[in-house]
């Protein structure tokens, strides 16, 4: 292989990888953290000797609230019928018939 086919495949490569998409980093961020100040940063060893953090009632509450809540979504999840229903077959029917009168055109 020439050195003329090899950097045409390395700019190719390039290329191809030029069109790759990735995730959006931001659409996973919570409301409010652009905004948000910087983490003040400390040395490790400050943080290896502190204390460990404590729930407070608060804390335990909302994430208490937070598991009922999706337990409950769960439940409602589970009880829900997936497959083929008459809506589906509905919507089936629909779809071949339009697609007969497409062909027929």
């Amino acid at each position: 292989m020439s050195i003329v086919m090899r950097v045409g495949a390395l700019i190719v490569i390039g290329l191809l990888a030029g069109c790759a998409e990735f995730p959006e980093l931001e659409a996973g961020e919570t409301p409010g953290v652009a905004n948000a100040p910087y983490p003040k940063l400390v040395p490790l060893e400050t943080l290896l000797v502190a204390d460990a953090p404590v729930a407070t009632v608060e804390m335990v509450g909302q994430v208490e609230g937070r598991a009922g809540g999706l337990r409950a979504r769960a439940a409602r999840l589970q009880t829900m019928r997936v497959g083929s229903g008459a809506g589906i077959a509905q919507r089936v029917a629909r779809l071949r018939q339009k697609a007969a009168q497409l062909r027929a055109q």
